[in-house]
């Protein structure tokens, strides 16, 4: 089997694997949530980042965009004000 990634060691990449399969699906779905929670924080701080002077309102909104897609987004949560 080729490694999944190339900065772990394959004893230790084994290991994960075998944990990951010894999982129950509460545990997995616990894992996808908690990553999925991960992506949406760093992606708030590039748009942070990215637009410093949105309010907290703006940056949601412009998650959402991110997310879902502009178009639909536009039409669940309105458009975006034209300040950058």
């Amino acid at each position: 089997m080729s490694a999944l990634f190339s900065d772990t060691h394959p004893k230790m990449e084994a290991l994960q694997i075998q944990l990951w399969r010894q999982a129950s699906p509460t545990r997995k779905m616990q894992m996808v949530a908690q990553l999925n929670q991960s992506a949406r924080l760093l992606a708030l701080a590039g748009l942070r980042s990215q637009y410093p002077q949105a309010n907290e309102a703006e940056l949601w909104r412009r998650l959402a965009g991110l997310l879902l897609g502009e178009e639909i987004a536009n039409k669940v949560y309105g458009e975006l004000p034209h300040a950058k």
